[in-house]
């Protein structure tokens, strides 16, 4: 099959502004938010946003995407500036975070679960990979446990992230993630 053309600049300029628009509406608790006002929000024309989302479920999708793209780019990021200890501390933070950006989106995201789309699925896989990657590097410099999986660990802050609906829950839900980072480090095979 052959592959897409590259967009041209202002092309790639105008789906940007579209996702960055969306993405602070959505964010912003803007379940309701309409392709024309998104589309104006990033001075385009609502025709420009339907040649690159053809429905607005589409939009939704792309933004939550992106949003796991950049987070599932940043264990190689944190690895080259940090330990693999602190590089995974940072990380499950990160992840939880991303809960709290996940409620701001939870609204427009009913519709897509409601679907048959991968999305949800990708997600996990990726999340779960890059978990695995920082524990791998944290077993391999013996300061994690090599018995916890990235799925596992993965299960176990959505076990945390789900308190979502009670107020004050980011805070506790950081302090949980440091108990649970603390559980990762005991019992990790020293180093010879």
């Amino acid at each position: 099959m052959p592959q897409p053309r590259p967009l041209r600049a202002d092309a790639r300029r105008n789906r940007e502004a579209l996702l960055s628009a969306a993405r602070q509406a959505f964010l912003g608790g803007d379940a309701d938010a309409h392709v024309e006002d998104i589309a104006r929000s990033a001075g385009v024309a609502v025709g420009t946003l339907y040649r690159h989302f053809e429905t607005r479920d589409a939009l939704i999708e792309e933004v939550y995407r992106k949003e796991v793209d950049d987070l599932c780019a940043t264990p190689g990021v944190l690895l080259d500036q940090h330990a693999p200890e602190e590089a995974l501390r940072r990380f499950l933070l990160l992840l939880v975070d991303h809960a709290a950006v996940g409620k701001g989106m939870s609204g427009v995201l009913e519709s897509i679960m409601a679907t048959d789309s991968p999305v949800f699925g990708d997600a996990r896989t990726r999340m779960a990979g890059a978990l695995s990657l920082l524990l791998e590097a944290g077993s391999a410099a013996g300061t994690v446990r090599d018995d916890i999986t990235g799925p596992t660990l993965l299960r176990a802050l959505g076990g945390i992230c789900g308190m979502r609906a009670t107020e004050g829950w980011l805070v506790e839900a950081r302090q949980i993630t440091a108990l649970l980072f603390d559980g990762l480090r005991h019992g990790a095979p020293q180093s010879p």
